[in-house]
C-alpha cells in the first residue's frame, strides 16, 4: 500500500466511521480496487480505526470529562450510572474479541459478495429505523444498553454499518435521537483501544509482519482523524434531524454494486 492510497483509504474511514455507511464496508471495498492483502488490510484497519477513536474524543471532550469527572464524587449520580451503561453495551462485544476473534477476522479480505449484502441489511435497518414510531423514552435503559451492544457486536462484519445499526436499534428501542447518537460514539471507545493494543502487542512480539510502509499508516491516521472529526460532528446534527433515510438508499445502491462487483 503506497502513500496516496493509504490517504485515500484513511480519509474513506474517518468519514465513513461516523457515517452509517460502514467504514469496515468502504475499507474492503478500497483495498479490493487497490489490491491489497488481507493481513495489510488488517493492520491499517486498526490504525484507521484507532484514528477514529480520538476524533471521538476530540469532538466529545465536554461529555467525556463530565463524566470522568463525575467518577469521583463520594454518591451515586447519573454520570456513573451513564458509565455502567456503557460498561454494559460492551459486554457482548468483548464476548466476541475473546472468543470469535479469528472467525471475525476472517471474513475481512475474503471479497465484496458478503460487504454487499450487510451493507443492504445496514440499508433495511436504518430504512426500519426511519418509519418505526416507537414511543419516546428520555433515559436509555440498562437493558437497552444490553441490546445495543449486541447490535454493536453483530455489527463487526464488514458491511454492516456500526455506527448504523446501534443507532438504529438505539431508535427503535424508543430512545431520544441525540441520546443514543452520543451513546453510539462513546461506547465503542474502549473496544477499539483494546483492540488496537493487543495488535501493537503482537507486532512488537513479532507475531505480525509488517509490510505495510510507516509512511502509509501515518498519513493514513491522520487522514482519518481529520476526517473523522468532520463527519462526527455532522453525523450527530444528522441524526437529531433524523434524516437517515438518505444514508439507507445510499447503502442499498453501494451494497447493489459491491455485489455486482463481486
Amino acid at each position: 500500500m503506497n502513500w496516496w492510497e493509504a490517504l485515500i483509504l484513511g480519509l474513506v474511514q474517518g468519514l465513513t466511521e461516523f457515517l452509517p455507511v460502514s467504514s469496515s464496508g468502504h475499507l474492503e471495498i478500497g483495498q479490493a480496487l487497490f489490491g491489497s492483502s488481507g493481513e495489510e488490510n488488517l493492520l491499517f484497519a486498526v490504525v484507521v480505526h484507532a484514528a477514529t477513536v480520538l476524533s471521538t474524543i476530540t469532538i466529545l471532550w465536554a461529555e467525556i470529562w463530565a463524566l470522568l469527572k463525575g467518577c469521583f464524587t463520594k454518591t451515586w449520580n447519573p454520570e456513573k450510572e451513564y458509565i455502567v451503561k456503557i460498561a454494559i453495551s460492551m459486554i457482548p462485544i468483548f464476548i466476541v474479541g475473546i472468543f470469535f476473534k479469528d472467525q471475525v477476522e476472517a471474513f475481512f479480505g475474503q471479497g465484496l459478495l458478503i460487504v454487499g449484502c450487510c451493507l443492504i441489511i445496514t440499508s433495511l435497518l436504518l430504512a426500519f429505523a426511519y418509519f418505526a414510531k416507537p414511543r419516546v423514552r428520555e433515559n436509555i435503559s440498562y437493558r437497552d444498553a444490553f441490546i445495543i451492544g449486541i447490535a454493536q457486536a453483530c455489527a463487526v462484519l464488514p458491511g454492516l454499518s456500526r455506527s448504523g445499526t446501534t443507532i438504529a436499534t438505539g431508535l427503535l428501542l424508543g430512545n431520544k435521537k441525540e441520546s443514543i447518537a452520543q451513546f453510539s460514539f462513546l461506547m465503542v471507545l474502549v473496544p477499539i483501544l483494546g483492540d488496537a493494543f493487543l495488535e501493537l502487542l503482537h507486532i512488537l512480539q513479532g507475531e505480525v509482519v509488517v509490510n505495510i510502509p510507516i509512511l502509509s499508516l501515518v498519513l493514513g491516521f491522520i487522514a482519518a482523524y481529520i476526517s473523522g472529526c468532520l463527519a462526527c460532528k455532522f453525523m450527530i446534527h444528522i441524526v437529531k434531524k433524523g434524516k437517515l433515510i438518505y444514508f439507507a438508499a445510499y447503502c442499498l445502491i453501494a451494497g447493489g454494486l459491491a455485489i455486482i462487483l463481486a
